[in-house]
């Protein structure tokens, strides 16, 4: 198993300086984040944070290439949007090249981009630290930043909120897990569940 160090080394060979500040980043807000929330191994989420993006800058054909080999449900929607390919390669180059094993942690890293239903905990994590890391600056930002430290439904569905409405506003596909993750944190806020 490689040491954060190492694995830091590794992404300063593999992504250029302004992708290894954002892993750097979103490392940093996932372990911030999972200490929050009480998750029981913050060092592991500043793990999956920082190498959530190690196969985004690989050629598209080659992270289409591990897309295929990739036993984590992939969808057409996917298939059809070469910007999704990058986290389901990332998922199978840290199972099969970093020598990751723990689904949560793997599942943490495919589902970065476009969430799904029934997330673990350090999927949510990384999925939030990805959207409100330090260099993010987008018009909502602030308020996706103070959303993820209310509580962990309601920044989930806001972010989703969000993010649905940026993929569609591009005319973009819509992965049915990224629907499922949506309609599943709307029936919590509806339940009473968010703040």
């Amino acid at each position: 198993m490689y040491s954060d160090d190492e694995l830091t080394d590794i992404l300063n060979i593999r992504l250029s300086k302004k992708r290894l500040t954002h892993s750097l980043n979103v490392a940093a807000e996932a372990k911030k984040l999972a200490e929050f929330y009480g998750y029981e191994n913050p060092a592991e989420a500043y793990t999956a944070g920082l190498i959530h993006d190690c196969c985004k800058e690989v050629p598209t054909e080659e992270q289409l290439a591990m897309v295929k080999k990739s036993r984590r449900n992939v969808c057409e929607a996917e298939l059809l949007s070469p910007a999704l390919y990058h986290a389901i390669a990332g998922a199978y180059y840290a199972e099969h090249v970093f020598g990751f094993t723990d689904e949560d942690f793997l599942n943490s890293i495919r589902y970065h981009t476009t969430a799904r239903a029934n997330m673990s905990r350090i999927e949510e994590i990384v999925y939030l630290a990805d959207l409100i890391s330090a260099e993010r600056s987008y018009k909502d930002v602030d308020r996706m930043r103070r959303a993820a430290y209310q509580s962990v439904d309601y920044a989930m569905l806001e972010a989703l909120r969000y993010s649905v409405a940026e993929v569609v506003g591009k005319g973009a596909y819509l992965p049915l897990h990224t629907i499922e993750a949506y309609n599943q944190y709307t029936k919590i806020s509806k339940n009473g569940g968010v703040k």
